[in-house]
């Protein structure tokens, strides 16, 4: 397509390729006359300038000569050195060789002519300049005139040799592109000479058997050095001759499509494969020469254009000089011909003389030209993209890391079409995320292999700072027996040491019971003293009368006195007669008797009870009251919601060591939430480690997301690598797989599918999205990654219908903080997908029994039924099936409270806490069943395991599907309560009431 034009009839030559912006020189053509018959030259500088929509090139500089030009040449000699734009020489009409300066002329100062030379003794028709060597330059003319200039020193110019015979006109000098001392020159005979410059000899002469070959061109192969072209003027053989002058007895190659004789050539610099060629037949055609057809042909008026030439700034450009006085700038890309008909239209509109001719004075308006309504003419690009466009080689990343590669290896030089090359794509996996990929490739293997109490010791010991280590620690806990005892040590809470503490504070000797007694002697002089006893039993037997041993019994105690008076002991005394407990403790209340009104109100009833205990912990303002206060009302959201945050430590053991099932994880939380609403780092990882205890993965997420950055790889993974172990961990103890609807942990799983799809991870990838989500953008990673893998997508399941399980983690279905309602029925439980057996962690089958209910205090016989404490509301019968792998422990008595187990719960031995002793209307206490006292952690005892039986018919539903409450911390469910014990009747005295020989000796 054209896209510029210039009014002259001149010989032309583009400035180098180095030189910015592109400048296209004209000189006047010589032999060359327009209808003036003007004989003026002048050599012309216009700028190739497409900001500019107009068709004309601007003109840059003008320098008037005195003779035309045969030939102009513009070489990059001396370009850039001082602001210099190479050297313009031009070959005149009388043999002068010129020289100039084109900046000279670009800014009108003198000093344009820098050389002159008239050697030559006719017109100069050829030039050409060494490729290697920018200096050198050749020039042809009349009688075999062949000189090769050196631009350092103008004056002398040297011969290649001998003029070659029959003498001739040089038509046309070309340089070898590839070998620097070798120049072609030819004439009209069509014969071509081959020089050797090194030996000033001819070496090869090539010409056509049928001497009807007239050389209007010659040109060498860019990139082949022994290949050259032969244009032929004649019109009885309007051909293009190839020749390789390894075989020179007959052209390589003819290119036949003009119909008359051709008059230029220009082979691309930028592409071999373009080839230009205009004729006398008005055609400008491209050609591929190695493979001899036209690939473009450009729309030209109807002359002849006697000289073509390629642009080596912008390889798509090429310039073509008509006989009609028109020069023409062409692409070969291909464009549309609206601008210039709109163009076209000015120019005419703008032509008529805008006064009025009747001389009114007034100012015609423009002439309206109509304009067709024709569609735009689109111009094609070439057939085959040029080589400038062609990539040498190419990359391009795909979905899942991929990179596609290509490449086009160069031609060897007897390889002459390129469509004959092999071509390769590659295409590799890159990684550019090593570490990244190599931690979640051990995740993967965790996840499958259940290894997981090695996989937290690894990351403890390679963990970058102490709370990423704790956080670490608390999820190992998590996967070990004695969980609850290890965070209470992790916490700083440990039993042992507690007690050598106790000890040492209490004078005692340090001995292992942590009481200062040897158990051993304390046992054999228990049982010396019993075998005193049962003989001294025996002798008064003997001697005496069951009425005379009881009479002297009597004897030994001392009478005291029951005070009826009208002081504080009085008004008690007479209270405590008629069975008025309420009277009594508050006369012992007002008196400060807190330890008798304690004591009282524990025959009062468990209203009565509870007042005292909340009357006396109300008056009691020291440092510990709160604590106490705590744990005989087991109220522990006092607790979490009101302690100083650096006691967060104590808070949370004790919720570990007190807190009921059921209100552990919601407790846990509100202390997290309290450490997180401080903004710290420092308390937002406190708080993690509260979220890690309850097993709220939820809170987990948001909290590590409001101060840790999860948008590199590494920081994702450090997040999915701690949810995953929790979640696997809640699985472990509910026996069921977790779900979380977690907006923040979805988005999070999501980008971390994404960078493991970038890095080749598909499956594991896949595993990681969300079944079903409405979002576009997880929709199609999860096609794509499908698609990726070769599987077809599967349909859209009914809302009823269970997604199959992708892989083998389920992170997007993890739920928790709210457990879902309980069934009526206890449903089949599917176990996750985890071994029988890990390295560290026993299986759920072979792990160590919890016993069944706490072991009974020392001197009680096993059989005696298990009370609940006072305090408690009665409440329904949990079935076995609500806590994994324990069996249901057979009751003692008829209709009594079925135990519940506490996972490792030693007795705590020793004297029970004061005021809070067992009636003596009751059956004795549990040591860990005492009202108000904590719950035994320690156990030394498991008793077996056995198949749960079925669920009891009750009106109660389970707890959950096998999901014990509360978190991975919380305590064990602990035992129902039974009703508390009324007070005796008015008038009854349980001393004068007769007892059989057998309560007689229990009592």
């Amino acid at each position: 397509m054209r896209v510029k034009e210039i009014l002259r009839t001149a010989t032309q030559a583009w400035s180098p390729a180095a030189h910015h912006p592109a400048y296209l020189a004209l000189g006047t053509s010589a032999q060359q006359l327009d209808a003036s018959f003007n004989t003026t030259a002048a050599l012309e500088i216009f700028e190739m300038d497409f900001a500019d929509t107009s068709m004309e090139m601007k003109l840059r500089g003008s320098l008037s000569t005195t003779h035309r030009f045969h030939s102009l040449l513009w070489v990059a000699f001396g370009i850039g050195s001082g602001g210099s734009s190479g050297q313009l020489i031009g070959g005149g009409e009388n043999g002068t060789l010129t020289v100039y300066s084109p900046e000279a002329i670009l800014t009108g100062r003198d000093g344009t002519v820098t050389g002159q030379s008239c050697k030559h003794t006719g017109p100069v028709r050829a030039l050409d300049y060494n490729p290697f060597q920018s200096n050198l330059l050749a020039s042809g003319a009349n009688d075999s005139e062949i000189y090769i200039w050196d631009l350092n020193s103008f004056s002398n110019p040297m011969t290649p040799g001998t003029k070659s015979q029959p003498v001739e006109d040089v038509n046309v000098v070309a340089w070898n592109r590839q070998v620097q001392h070798i120049l072609a020159s030819a004439g009209p005979s069509g014969r071509a000479v081959v020089w050797d410059l090194r030996k000033n000899e001819p070496i090869i002469k090539i010409s056509d058997h049928s001497n009807r070959m007239h050389c209007s061109g010659m040109l060498w192969h860019p990139e082949v050095a022994t290949q050259i072209v032969l244009a032929s003027e004649d019109d009885r053989m309007p051909v293009i001759q190839m020749w390789d002058l390894r075989f020179a007895t007959s052209p390589l190659k003819v290119l036949e499509k003009h119909t008359r004789g051709i008059l230029s050539v220009s082979w691309s610099q930028a592409d071999p494969d373009l080839l230009l060629s205009s004729a006398k037949d008005n055609r400008i055609l491209c050609w591929n020469p190695s493979t001899g057809e036209v690939i473009y042909e450009l729309p030209t008026a109807n002359q002849w254009c006697f000289d073509v030439q390629w642009c080596p700034r912008n390889p798509a450009l090429l310039s073509a000089a008509s006989f009609d006085g028109h020069i023409n700038v062409y692409s070969v890309m291909g464009g549309c011909l609206e601008t210039q008909q709109n163009s076209t239209a000015d120019k005419i509109s703008a032509a008529f003389d805008t006064t009025d001719p009747f001389g009114t004075g007034h100012t015609l308006p423009p002439l309206q030209v109509a304009q067709p309504t024709t569609t735009p003419t689109i111009i094609p690009p070439l057939r085959t993209p040029p080589k400038w466009v062609r990539r040498p080689l190419g990359a391009s990343f795909a979905f899942g890391g991929r990179l596609v590669t290509f490449e086009n290896p160069p031609l060897a030089p007897q390889q002459l079409s390129p469509q004959t090359l092999p071509r390769h794509v590659y295409v590799s996996q890159v990684t550019t995320e090593t570490e990244f990929l190599q931690r979640s490739e051990e995740l993967q293997a965790t996840l499958q292999s259940g290894t997981f109490v090695s996989y937290c010791q690894s990351k403890i010991s390679s963990a970058p700072s102490d709370a990423e280590q704790d956080i670490w620690r608390f999820l190992l806990v998590n996967f070990e027996e004695e969980a609850r005892v290890k965070f209470l040590r992790l916490l700083g809470f440990s039993k042992d040491e507690l007690d050598k503490k106790i000890s040492l504070s209490l004078g005692k000797g340090g001995l292992p019971n942590g009481h200062g007694l040897d158990m051993g002697d304390l046992a054999e002089k228990i049982q010396t003293l019993c075998s005193q006893r049962k003989d001294e039993a025996g002798m008064a037997a003997e001697t005496s009368s069951p009425a005379e041993l009881f009479s002297e019994e009597l004897k030994e105690k001392t009478p005291f006195h029951i005070p009826v008076s009208a002081d504080t002991d009085g008004l008690i005394s007479q209270a405590l007669l008629v069975g008025n407990f309420e009277g009594a403790v508050e006369l012992c209340l007002k008196d400060g008797r807190f330890a008798e009104a304690i004591l009282l109100s524990i025959s009062g009833g468990e209203e009565l009870l509870k007042k005292t205990q909340q009357r006396y912990l109300n008056k009691q303002t020291n440092s510990i009251s709160m604590l106490i206060s705590s744990v005989v009302m087991q109220n522990w959201r006092d607790i979490v919601q009101g302690c100083e945050l650096d006691s967060w430590k104590e808070a949370l053991a004790a919720l570990l060591t007190y807190a009921n099932p059921e209100d552990f994880a919601s407790l846990c939380d509100i202390l997290g939430s309290r450490l997180e609403a401080r903004g710290t780092e420092k308390r937002c990882l406190q708080a993690c480690l509260c979220y890690i205890c309850s097993g709220n993965i939820d809170k987990l997420v948001e909290c590590w997301v409001s101060q840790k950055e999860c948008s590199s790889p590494l920081a994702l993974e450090d997040l999915v690598e701690k949810v995953m172990v929790l979640q696997k961990s809640i699985e472990r103890l509910r026996n069921s797989e977790v779900t979380v609807q977690s907006s923040v942990l979805a988005d999070k799983l999501v980008h971390y599918a994404s960078v493991l799809a970038s890095q080749g991870s598909l499956d594991t990838a896949l595993s990681y999205l969300p079944e079903k989500s409405n979002k576009a953008a997880v929709q199609g990673l999860r096609e794509r990654l499908i698609h990726a893998q070769g599987a077809v997508a599967p349909a859209q399941l009914p809302p009823d219908s269970k997604a199959p399980t992708v892989g083998n983690v389920v992170p997007a279905a993890i739920t928790q903080g709210q457990y879902p309602p309980a069934p009526t029925q206890m449903p089949q439980l599917r176990q996750p997908a985890m071994p029988t057996t890990q390295a560290g962690v026993p299986s759920p089958a072979d792990r160590p029994t919890y016993p069944q209910y706490p072991a009974v205090a020392l001197g009680f016989p096993p059989s005696q039924p298990v009370r609940a404490p006072l305090g408690f509301t009665p409440g329904p019968n949990l079935p076995p099936s609500s806590l994994p792998g324990s069996a249901a422990p057979q009751s003692s008595a008829q209709g009594g409270i079925m135990p519940v187990p506490f996972p490792m719960m030693p007795p705590l031995s020793g004297p029970p806490a004061p005021g809070f002793l067992p009636s003596t209307s009751m059956p004795p206490l549990v040591p860990s069943s005492r009202p108000g006292g904590p719950v035994s952690m320690y156990s030394s005892a498991s008793q077996p395991q056995g198949p749960a039986p079925p669920p009891p018919s009750s009106a109660f539903p389970s707890a959950g599907p096998g999901c014990p409450q509360g978190g991975p911390g919380a305590p064990g469910i602990k035992s129902l309560t039974a009703p508390a014990v009324p007070p005796p009747p008015t008038g009854y005295f349980p001393w004068l009431t007769e007892h059989s020989e057998e309560q007689v000796c229990h009592l």
